[in-house]
């Protein structure tokens, strides 16, 4: 199978499992990145090695094209900011690796919510580019549970671990999985989220601060305290009782601020005053 494919690093283990499938590459399509979530320097490295060329702009119809004219069969998508255009007239395949168990949690990024909303399983599911966003005929998924004390961090890594076992997978077997591709239901679709998200609010129990905290992880939550909005990276926080108003400053020790809740106590250990993205720009990332 000639396949071009789209690509960050987290999604390398789609590009290695195809490879080891004996999968042969022609093109490799990224995007801009953040460099503090999202990477591609290892992908644009393995590009290099394998000798394909690579586009970090949209991919357009004239792509499409192209890849037909070199003798591309499959599109793969695994991480891509854009949507895919027409492909049908130009290539037999193109297959989404979709971070979700779909139909549950369509959309950009469903990883947090998982989380948020105390999901208790999670997967990765391979299925049929579509013109509706993470809505076409599945392949194939591949499941894994998520624990009570599941952070961003560690779902993530799961879920690229996942990727690459869910890959092999369907290229060890892409024709029949591809005919036998079943219809998804009704499903969900979870919009991206928002800094209201990921803002903690102080009057909620300890443990739904915490699990905030936890979803959104690197990304950092935003906190309204003593008049100031600070990004918090990482934090503890226990039960106690007190008589302290929510969000009350209880204590101060060497920039770790505890700060009051509706049932305890939240120790803010890593916080910045500066937004994560403008600091990303502030240090040249």
């Amino acid at each position: 199978m000639r396949f071009a494919i789209t690509l960050t690093d987290r999604y390398l283990p789609v590009l290695e499992a195809l490879l080891a499938a004996g999968w042969q590459p022609v093109k490799l399509f990224t995007s801009p990145v953040d460099d503090r979530i999202f990477h591609n320097k290892l992908s644009l490295e393995r590009a290099q090695q394998l000798d394909i060329p690579v586009q970090i702009s949209r991919m357009l119809d004239a792509d499409l094209l192209d890849l037909k004219a070199r003798g591309c069969d499959a599109l793969v998508v695994a991480s891509y900011r854009w949507r895919i255009g027409e492909w049908q007239p130009h290539l037999r395949y193109a297959v989404n690796f979709h971070p979700s168990p779909l139909p549950i949690g369509r959309g950009a990024y469903p990883v947090v919510r998982a989380i948020l909303d105390g999901h208790a399983q999670w997967g990765i599911t391979c299925h049929k580019v579509a013109k509706r966003f993470d809505s076409g005929d599945i392949l194939a998924q591949e499941s894994f549970p998520i624990a009570a004390d599941e952070c961003h961090e560690t779902l993530d890594l799961k879920t690229q671990l996942a990727s690459g076992i869910l890959a092999g997978r369907v290229a060890a077997d892409f024709e029949t999985l591809w005919r036998d591709a079943a219809t998804q239901g009704e499903g969900s679709y979870w919009k991206l989220f928002t800094d209201a998200d990921r803002t903690l609010d102080f009057h909620q129990p300890v443990e739904r601060i915490m699990r905030t905290v936890r979803a959104f992880g690197e990304y950092e939550c935003i906190a309204k305290v003593a008049e100031a909005q600070i990004y918090v990276r990482r934090a503890v926080a226990w039960p106690a009782k007190h008589t302290l108003a929510p969000g009350t400053v209880a204590h101060n020790s060497a920039m770790r601020l505890v700060v009051a809740a509706s049932d305890g106590y939240v120790g803010l250990l890593e916080w910045s005053l500066i937004a994560p993205d403008a600091l990303a720009q502030r240090i040249g990332r």
